[in-house]
């Protein structure tokens, strides 16, 4: 089954079929990006260096139509769910308009697919990016985590439950039910902290733990990385790939993907245009802002790409990989707010302002 597809309707069916032995099902692992646009990977006609997500690719099934809800969380609770948002009660985003369809969290008049596998016999994992619940505080002033992964379904959690936030020092991140630091993390020092690695990097210590530990069940893991989201945020050892990348401007850009995307089939030239960009529309004043800003969002790309490269290692290591379903899907297309822009009207200040945070910090003002 590597590398197929199967719609999210059919995994109830699928985890509920009767089995006689635990191969008999499959493995699954559904891998979200944040903010990125369909032609950005390589396998749909981008530039940026996606090579492990080409190579699922070329040996699995791409849509050339495909639908999400164009928004962040209500395409996550729709992933999570199988239903329509408005029927999980994340219409919007996290805020509570005060009727069921607008409540901001997922509600229990839904199941997540965690909730759906785990009494079927699987084991269920999550590394990432949550957002489908606000953070707030219940009666005893402590983090309300009722609605939280392990809450609806998950038996393991690493990730934050916020939307966004920097990747080198995320708010909310949390281990289980229970806020940690990164730099206060016992059981996680990386000789840098980013968030796009951590989140690859529990995904694997969660097969290899399952392997270990749970051998003989099958696993549903839920990969929810938060590259490209704002702030854009990048390692050194990534931008210098792309450093002159896009020098050329928007319309050379555009016309080499569309060029890619019609020779990859993905696109039929009668059936599509590419018309010059208006010369009113292209960004003048801040290009060289953009195209360091693109440089950077392919950086960001690219490191997820690689993480997902470290996954499938893990499957393979642990010899599950020709019996797991990987399916990766993108929240929206790529952001269109425009933070950062203008900030030369703002000198920055020689020092910085505030005292540094203490490593075991968590931000909670942030929450």
């Amino acid at each position: 089954m590597r590398n197929s597809i199967l719609p999210l309707g059919l995994l109830p069916l699928l985890a509920l079929a009767p089995a006689s032995r635990a191969a008999d099902r499959p493995n699954m692992v559904f891998i979200m990006s944040d903010d990125m646009g369909f032609s950005d990977i390589g396998c749909y006609g981008g530039e940026i260096a996606t090579p492990n997500l080409d190579k699922l690719a070329k040996n699995g099934v791409r849509f050339t139509q495909f639908y999400n809800t164009g928004r962040c969380c209500p395409t996550r609770a729709s992933l999570l769910t199988g239903l329509y948002a408005h029927q999980a009660g994340v219409g919007h985003m996290m805020s509570d308009y005060g009727i069921p369809q607008y409540q901001g969290r997922l509600n229990r008049n839904c199941v997540t697919v965690a909730e759906v596998l785990r009494p079927a016999g699987y084991r269920t994992y999550m590394s990432g990016k949550y957002h489908v619940t606000p953070v707030r505080s219940g009666p005893d002033g402590r983090p309300d985590t009722s609605n939280w992964p392990c809450q609806r379904g998950f038996d393991r959690f690493y990730g934050t439950i916020h939307g966004a936030g920097s990747f080198f020092d995320p708010n909310t991140l949390t281990r289980d039910n229970t806020f940690i630091s990164p730099y206060a993390d016992p059981e996680y020092q990386p000789e840098q902290f980013y968030y796009t690695d951590a989140i690859s990097d529990h995904a694997v210590r969660f097969i290899r733990e399952h392997d270990r530990q749970n051998g003989e069940q099958p696993f549903f893991l839920y990969v929810a990385y938060t590259a490209a989201h704002w702030p854009m945020h990048a390692l050194q050892r990534d931008l210098a790939k792309y450093e002159g990348k896009y020098d050329a401007g928007y319309q050379a850009v555009r016309d080499a993907r569309y060029q890619r995307m019609l020779q990859l089939g993905l696109i039929d030239e009668s059936a599509t245009v590419n018309w010059p960009i208006p010369e009113q529309w292209k960004e003048k004043r801040y290009l060289a802002w953009d195209i360091r800003n693109m440089e950077v969002y392919a950086a960001m790309i690219d490191c997820m790409d690689q993480g997902i490269g470290r996954i499938v290692a893990a499957l393979k290591e642990t010899e599950r990989l020709d019996n797991t379903l990987l399916c990766f899907f993108q929240d929206n297309g790529g952001c269109a707010e425009g933070y950062g822009r203008g900030g030369e009207g703002r000198p920055r200040a020689a020092q910085p302002e505030f005292p540094p945070m203490a490593d075991d910090e968590l931000q909670t003002q942030m929450t």
